[in-house]
């Protein structure tokens, strides 16, 4: 069904929690997996030159580094695995990247950011929207309990 999956993650732990329902669907497809991380370049303000070379630099290191863990834990999970670390805008990326190699499907997080993203959209929304492959989302949300009365009088 699918065979090669094209998994967008930004660095967080709650991105990365989509990875166990992936790893899930890439035994049961036998399908290949590719982590993307997109490195977000669009000027967010004036700077010498040098200090965004740093800034970029700085973000691919890291960017190597939880690519690289993520897919080490899928391979030992018994999948095939790879990943890239790309530059520029991360829908467009993300969205030029699986038609140009050729991706079943994309499989990604939405954070489920509320008003904000309404306002002004998100990664996840704008990838649905003009994919050129099928996108499934995973909600992924960090479930908070209310504080217990005790909490409210703690010095």
């Amino acid at each position: 069904m699918f065979k090669k999956i094209l998994v967008p993650l930004d660095g967080s732990k709650l991105a990365a929690k989509v990875l166990t329902q992936v790893a899930e669907l890439a035994k049961a497809c036998k399908s290949q997996v590719t982590l993307i991380h997109v490195c977000h370049t669009e000027q967010m303000g004036e700077a010498p030159g040098s200090v965004l070379a740093a800034a970029a630099a700085q973000e691919k290191k890291v960017c190597q580094t939880f690519l690289s863990q993520a897919a080490q834990d899928l391979e030992a999970a018994g999948l095939k695995v790879d990943f890239a670390c790309v530059e520029g805008v991360p829908p467009r990326e993300i969205i030029g990247y699986a038609d140009k190699n050729n991706y079943d499907l994309i499989a990604m997080a939405t954070h489920g950011r509320g008003e904000v993203a309404w306002v002004l959209g998100s990664t996840a929304e704008k990838v649905v929207s003009h994919a050129t492959v099928p996108v499934l989302l995973f909600r992924v949300l960090e479930f908070k309990p209310p504080m217990l009365k005790e909490e409210f009088f703690l010095p």
